[in-house]
């Protein structure tokens, strides 16, 4: 049996039953990233020396205590592969840039600290577009990284080493964060659940901020259960993060199988559009027709405002990102400023002009003003309907470099994300089949707070279809 191919649930009830050891699952991840690392790039470090010995003394303590240390850490032995954008203490942190490439945080990130808590190993820090800044793993420092479905193709970005590190087996876990689509893409095209959670559910405490009023941590796993679970324990008011809500965080994956009979799925008209790839629309619609067998109703509706989403996005995004950049100027953080690369630059001048004076009120003011009637219109949506189903992408994943010279065609893959992020509503990408052995995913979009529905419904359908048992040939 392939330990790294276990999902999160089976690995735990192996582990507490004893059928398996905390050093072998770590070491079968190891293992496999030492058989994919050189194809897939997934990694900026790999900490191996330190994993191993904490996952043996993980195995002490589970003889020690007789496996009751399961009850005070749920994800014991769990290998993760987290982010480069999470500061991790003592582990070095380069948010995917030389920039900061010598930086070694003295503190964890709180969603770190708590998988820590929880009792996950931490296999290394995967790769990404540089400062999350796009959505192909194309931008990163550190080189490209490659889909394990299709080595010529991205992952999806910017959480791209996340996203193939969890596909090729090299972890059971991966962290992610979501900015305008960098957890919900590296999903969809890696075959697996990815959750964007809503704005404040969960800390940003230790991340390298992005667009602050737009970042939202999330993970990746394979299948929703998971998915479920963890996010039980990242989630919840932080007195380091002003913006984390107060929310009571239910227990998702209790009331997980409740049947979504009688539940509304709303599909607005905006997402099905003209230039999408029409294998990806028919799967989406398969998808939603799964939904309706399983008693779903479904309703079609209209998110006007979505045509001016990518443009409010492209506004307000670089305008936070040139103010969060400038503090690596040389000489208080970072090395110098030529180190940043092309779309870092790009972003800055984009941000720094839209902010200039007699610019502000043109660009900007009228973004922010478009950014409140993209959050009514899923408002009014949601008095309606309890979920919204749309596709994650207009595409199957491209080509390396199909579209790194046109930045704007870039930016178009995530035309289906960042409305999310805008309005701050929690969204989970689930896989809804293939397409010439390419994957392809739908969002499962909810009102703020209501991740519940989304993974109700998430895992009535991928206990229907289990296309979460498909993986890469690698």
């Amino acid at each position: 049996m392939n330990l790294f191919n276990l999902t999160i649930k089976e690995a735990c009830q192996s582990l507490k039953e004893n059928k398996i050891s905390c050093t072998e699952l770590l070491k079968s991840c190891l293992n496999r990233i030492t058989k994919t690392e050189k194809i897939l790039n997934a990694f900026i470090t790999v900490d191996q020396e330190n994993s191993i010995g904490l996952a043996q003394e993980y195995d002490s303590l589970i003889a020690k205590t007789k496996g009751e240390i399961f009850n005070e850490k749920p994800l014991l032995g769990i290998p993760v592969a987290i982010k480069d954008l999470f500061c991790t203490n003592n582990l070095r942190t380069t948010a995917g840039s030389n920039v900061i490439n010598e930086y070694i945080p003295s503190y964890d990130a709180t969603v770190v600290r708590k998988l820590k808590e929880a009792g996950v190993v931490i296999v290394g820090k995967t790769n990404e577009d540089a400062w999350g800044h796009g959505s192909s793993g194309e931008n990163s420092d550190h080189g490209i990284t490659k889909n394990p479905y299709d080595v010529s193709r991205v992952p999806g970005g910017s959480s791209s080493g996340s996203g193939a590190a969890m596909a090729a087996g090299a972890c059971l876990l991966a962290t992610g964060t979501d900015t305008g689509s960098s957890v919900r893409l590296p999903a969809a095209y890696c075959n697996l659940i990815g959750i964007k959670p809503t704005y404040g559910r969960v800390s940003r405490y230790g991340i390298i901020s992005m667009a602050s009023s737009f970042d939202t941590i999330g993970h990746l796993t394979r299948t929703v259960y998971d998915n479920a679970k963890v996010l039980e324990i990242t989630a919840g008011k932080d007195p380091f993060d002003a913006t984390s809500s107060c929310a009571n965080v239910p227990k998702y994956s209790l009331d997980i199988d409740k049947s979504i009979k009688g539940l509304t799925i709303g599909v607005p008209r905006e997402y099905f559009v003209e230039g999408m790839d029409k294998n990806v629309e028919t799967k989406v619609y398969d998808a939603i027709a799964v939904l309706e067998k399983l008693g779903a109703k479904v309703k079609k509706i209209s998110l006007p405002s979505t045509s001016y989403a990518m443009a409010c996005y492209y506004i307000l995004v670089p305008s936070e990102v040139s103010s969060n950049l400038a503090r690596f100027d040389g000489i208080r953080f970072g090395r110098e400023r030529e180190m940043f690369g092309d779309e870092a630059k790009r972003r800055i001048m984009l941000g720094t002009y839209t902010l200039s004076a007699g610019y502000y009120d043109a660009y900007y003011l009228k973004a922010a003003k478009v950014r409140s009637l993209v959050l009514k219109d899923f408002e009014e949506a949601f008095k309606i309907v309890d979920v919204i189903i749309v596709p994650s992408s207009p595409s199957l994943p491209f080509q390396i470099g199909e579209k790194s010279k046109d930045p704007v065609q870039m930016y178009l893959s995530d035309i289906f994300l960042c409305p999310i992020n805008i309005a701050g509503i929690p969204s989970l990408n689930v896989p809804c089949g293939f397409v010439k052995g390419l994957p392809v995913g739908m969002q499962i979009v909810g009102r703020q707070f209501g991740e519940e529905y989304l993974y109700r419904v998430g895992y009535a359908y991928e206990q229907e279809t289990q296309f979460y048992k498909q993986l890469p040939a690698m």
